[in-house]
Protein backbone atom coordinates (compact mmCIF):
# COMPACT_ATOMS: atom_id res chain seq x y z
CA UNK A 1 0.00 0.00 0.00
CA UNK A 2 1.45 3.44 -0.98
CA UNK A 3 0.55 6.78 1.30
CA UNK A 4 2.53 9.56 1.76
CA UNK A 5 5.00 10.51 3.71
CA UNK A 6 5.66 14.07 4.55
CA UNK A 7 9.56 15.15 4.73
CA UNK A 8 10.56 17.45 7.74
CA UNK A 9 12.53 19.21 5.03
CA UNK A 10 11.14 18.34 1.23
CA UNK A 11 7.55 18.27 1.98
CA UNK A 12 5.01 15.34 1.41
CA UNK A 13 6.75 12.39 -0.85
CA UNK A 14 5.64 8.96 -2.10
CA UNK A 15 6.31 6.58 0.59
CA UNK A 16 8.94 4.83 -2.00
CA UNK A 17 11.33 7.24 -1.65
CA UNK A 18 12.34 6.54 1.60
CA UNK A 19 13.97 3.53 3.94
CA UNK A 20 11.72 2.19 6.87
CA UNK A 21 14.62 2.41 9.72
CA UNK A 22 12.06 0.25 12.20
CA UNK A 23 9.87 1.53 15.39
CA UNK A 24 11.13 3.63 17.88
CA UNK A 25 12.84 1.41 20.98
CA UNK A 26 14.80 2.45 24.09
CA UNK A 27 18.56 1.33 24.11
CA UNK A 28 19.38 -0.68 27.66
CA UNK A 29 21.47 1.76 29.52
CA UNK A 30 24.18 -0.52 31.04
CA UNK A 31 25.83 -3.95 29.24
CA UNK A 32 22.76 -5.55 28.68
CA UNK A 33 23.18 -9.32 29.13
CA UNK A 34 22.39 -11.53 26.07
CA UNK A 35 18.71 -11.73 26.63
CA UNK A 36 18.65 -7.91 26.88
CA UNK A 37 20.77 -6.99 24.15
CA UNK A 38 19.08 -10.26 21.91
CA UNK A 39 15.20 -8.33 22.83
CA UNK A 40 16.55 -5.08 22.22
CA UNK A 41 17.91 -6.52 18.37
CA UNK A 42 15.01 -8.82 17.59
CA UNK A 43 11.60 -7.93 19.43
CA UNK A 44 9.17 -5.15 18.36
CA UNK A 45 6.00 -3.90 20.55
CA UNK A 46 4.36 -3.60 16.65
CA UNK A 47 1.46 -2.53 17.71
CA UNK A 48 -2.22 -2.03 15.70
CA UNK A 49 -2.08 1.81 15.86
CA UNK A 50 -0.11 4.83 16.46
CA UNK A 51 3.82 4.04 16.91
CA UNK A 52 7.21 6.16 16.39
CA UNK A 53 9.69 5.24 13.75
CA UNK A 54 12.63 6.07 12.21
CA UNK A 55 12.65 7.13 8.39
CA UNK A 56 15.27 7.64 5.85
CA UNK A 57 14.82 9.81 2.78
CA UNK A 58 16.90 7.79 0.63
CA UNK A 59 15.57 9.99 -2.81
CA UNK A 60 15.80 13.32 -1.61
CA UNK A 61 17.79 15.09 1.21
CA UNK A 62 19.15 11.98 2.90
CA UNK A 63 17.74 12.92 6.59
CA UNK A 64 16.83 10.70 9.46
CA UNK A 65 14.00 11.83 10.97
CA UNK A 66 11.22 10.51 13.27
CA UNK A 67 7.22 9.79 12.41
CA UNK A 68 4.58 9.37 14.16
CA UNK A 69 2.01 6.74 12.31
CA UNK A 70 -1.01 4.49 12.45
CA UNK A 71 -0.20 1.09 11.35
CA UNK A 72 -3.53 0.28 10.73
CA UNK A 73 -4.63 3.28 8.41
CA UNK A 74 -0.75 4.65 7.14
CA UNK A 75 -1.99 8.33 8.02
CA UNK A 76 1.47 9.87 9.45
CA UNK A 77 0.68 12.52 12.20
CA UNK A 78 3.24 13.85 12.80
CA UNK A 79 7.49 14.06 11.30
CA UNK A 80 9.63 15.80 13.41
CA UNK A 81 13.96 15.97 13.05
CA UNK A 82 15.52 14.80 16.49
CA UNK A 83 18.89 15.10 17.76
CA UNK A 84 21.75 16.75 16.47
CA UNK A 85 20.25 16.75 12.42
CA UNK A 86 17.83 19.40 14.29
CA UNK A 87 20.24 22.10 14.25
CA UNK A 88 20.89 24.98 16.49
CA UNK A 89 17.50 26.00 18.79
CA UNK A 90 18.16 30.04 18.23
CA UNK A 91 17.62 31.50 14.58
CA UNK A 92 20.55 31.63 12.89
CA UNK A 93 20.35 35.73 12.65
CA UNK A 94 21.23 35.47 16.01
CA UNK A 95 24.46 34.57 15.32
CA UNK A 96 25.45 36.84 12.54
CA UNK A 97 26.67 40.35 14.70
CA UNK A 98 25.44 43.12 13.59
CA UNK A 99 27.09 45.26 11.03
CA UNK A 100 29.54 47.63 12.50
CA UNK A 101 28.10 51.79 11.94
CA UNK A 102 30.90 53.61 9.77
Amino acid sequence: MSFLLPCPSCGPRDVSEFAYGGELATRPQSRPDVRELGSYLYFRRNVAGVQREWWFHRLGCELWFQAERDTRTNEVLQTEVVGEAAGPTEPADAAIPPEPAV
